[in-house]
């Protein structure tokens, strides 16, 4: 197994082996189900077990990772049940952040917003698909910023990151970027005109666009999903 060398000198091997392990998690390079070993991912990043264990506990609070006493570890399934939660509590915070982001957008707002939107398809036509991530993260808590509410972006991402892995096992890449751009643009438009309905509409079906990937998964990777009671 090849060694990996940890590097920064303020960041902690906890940080590194975090990160290392989310990005293969939300990546796909580890899949749902799948076994993680404590012991081999100390051994290459050469350290002791316990920065391992603290990293795979952050990893159990972001819902990535199922941690049993006496069993091994995995990549955590998806849950049904979780999503519809998840998706609850964003909906609801964003359909605020929305009314409130169309209320005070200001002429210098309106620019930003522009210029988000330019980025992601800068992002989108070099096919960059990791940068147009970023971005996309980036649009909402702009959003967050022009509605005054800065600290919604803490939930919004958070609950966003919970269901990024089942996006991504939805449509293509190169199908995502388009798709994503449309619906921020649509989202943007309402909030420049302070149209609070129509923001939170198109907010809303952005949001939607996850049922029919919730049924094409289920359908052809169940073992992708906890076999719940619903």
């Amino acid at each position: 197994m090849e060694q990996l060398k940890l590097t920064g000198e303020r960041r902690t091997s906890v940080d590194e082996i975090f990160e290392y392990l989310h990005e293969e998690i939300v990546t796909l390079n580890l899949r749902p189900g799948d076994k993680i070993s404590e012991a081999e991912i100390a051994a290459k990043f050469g350290v002791s077990r316990q920065p391992v264990r603290d990293a795979f506990s952050r990893l159990s609070n972001l819902d990535l990772l199922l941690i049993r006493p006496q069993r091994a570890t995995e990549v955590k399934r998806f849950s049904a049940k979780a999503i519809r939660k998840s998706r609850f509590v964003r909906a609801a915070v964003e359909a605020e952040v929305l009314r409130r982001a169309a209320a005070l957008c200001t002429d210098e707002d309106a620019r930003l917003l522009d210029q988000a939107l330019a980025e992601q398809r800068n992002a989108m036509e070099a096919g960059d698909f990791e940068t147009f991530g970023n971005l996309d993260y980036a649009f909402h808590h702009r959003l967050c910023q022009i509605a005054q509410t800065e600290f919604a972006f803490d939930i919004i991402s958070t609950e966003k990151a919970k269901v990024d892995r089942l996006c991504m096992l939805g449509l293509s890449k190169e199908n995502r970027m388009p798709q994503l751009l449309r619906d921020h643009q649509a989202i943007a438009d309402a909030v420049k005109d302070g149209d609070s309905e129509r923001a939170v509409e198109a907010a809303m079906h952005h949001l939607s666009r996850l049922d029919s990937t919730i049924a094409e998964i289920s359908a052809t990777n169940a073992s992708y999903f906890d076999q719940e009671a619903d």
